[in-house]
């Protein structure tokens, strides 16, 4: 149902992931600058993303975060059908899959990395993404829509995807990437395009964001 990539760069960190349900991002991603990232997915509660990045802002131990979120009393009853991943500022990403994920599932670790999937065509998905990444270049935003086509072309999930999305966060307090196809044949391809349209501007926007004052478009009808 839904597969997913979470990687550190520097400062940044990111993640990319697509699933047959609509508007995958809007539920799986979860991003906090200067903290980390982390995804919950399979049967998707989306504040199981928010207490591993508060874990991880406590105490920056990513196996520590991950214990205390699916060990905790509140989860007790559910866990077991969530998938989750989560990645901080050094080291690599840890992942859980609880007994009750759905179809084929696996998830894959490296240093500032972490892949996890279910319904899966194979398990070795979760492999694919983070060889994909690994060896592609251009920007971390490219390198995610590299990694996520990969896996769609080695089976992706079982069923085709329809939705799909990719976050980044750097040095400032919001999102410098966040697009999303909630609904379309083919998502993954859809978000590239998206990224072609949006990379040659995002860090024009930063700067807006931070001085608009000095922003040589300030005042010109539709600018951000």
């Amino acid at each position: 149902m839904t597969f997913s990539l979470v990687v550190r760069d520097g400062e940044r960190f990111g993640i990319a992931a697509s699933s047959s349900s609509p508007a995958v991002a809007a539920r799986v991603a979860h991003l906090r600058p200067g903290v980390g990232a982390a995804t919950s997915q399979n049967i998707t509660d989306p504040t199981l993303g928010t207490e591993l990045l508060d874990a991880l802002a406590d105490h920056g131990d990513v196996e520590r975060a991950l214990a205390e979120v699916t060990g905790a009393a509140r989860n007790a009853k559910t866990i077991a059908y969530r998938q989750l991943t989560v990645l901080g500022r050094s080291g690599p990403g840890c992942a859980y899959s609880g007994s009750l994920t759905l179809g084929s599932h696996a998830s894959a670790t490296a240093d500032g990395a972490v892949a996890a999937g279910n319904m899966l065509s194979g398990e070795h998905i979760p492999g694919v993404l983070l060889d994909a990444y690994s060896t592609a270049t251009g920007e971390l935003e490219e390198r995610l829509i590299a990694a996520m086509k990969a896996a769609v072309a080695a089976g992706g999930e079982e069923g085709p995807v329809y939705s799909a999305g990719l976050a980044v966060v750097a040095d400032v307090g919001w999102r410098v990437t966040d697009l999303r196809v909630d609904w379309a044949e083919d998502p993954v391809d859809r978000l590239g395009e998206l990224l072609d349209v949006w990379l040659p501007q995002r860090d024009d926007y930063v700067r807006r964001g931070l001085d608009p004052a000095t922003s040589p478009s300030y005042g010109v009808p539709g600018d951000l």
